[in-house]
């Protein structure tokens, strides 16, 4: 256990809030999305829902005032393959979006490893191993 700096439970927070906003949009807007972005409605709306058990997860990392290492780990090495998974994504063929699609993409994975860089420096300013 680790002890969060100020900076690491305000990088957790703010990718909560960014991914909490970003699952009602996509969960609940998937149809209308669908067609503006030119990208599958299925892949939105599970993508969207993936979001809020992730929401849920980071929000609560970032409200604890003793944190597993292992957990931050985990989230930011998630957020770093999201990075490159929506990349590769744009690569593969497999989906075909329009340039709002692809600015879409591209934005949000640009976020995501700019919350995944965010979170790594917040957890080296962090406190070191708590004793129990």
């Amino acid at each position: 256990m680790i002890r969060p700096s100020t900076f690491l439970n305000r990088a957790l927070l703010a990718d909560a809030i960014f991914s909490g906003v970003a699952a009602i949009m996509l969960t609940l807007g998937a149809g209308a999305l669908a067609p503006l972005l030119h990208l599958p409605e299925a892949l939105l709306r599970e993508t969207g829902l993936f979001l809020i058990a992730y929401t849920a997860l980071v929000g609560w990392l970032a409200s604890r005032s003793t944190l597993a290492k292992v957990l931050v780990l985990v989230v930011i090495s998630g957020n770093a393959a999201w990075t490159l998974g929506s990349i590769a994504l744009l690569f593969s063929g497999a989906i075909s979006p329009n340039l709002l699609g692809q600015v879409f993409i591209v934005a949000q994975a640009i976020a995501t490893g700019v919350f995944a860089e965010l979170q790594y420096i917040g957890l080296r300013k962090s406190g070191r191993a708590v004793t129990a």
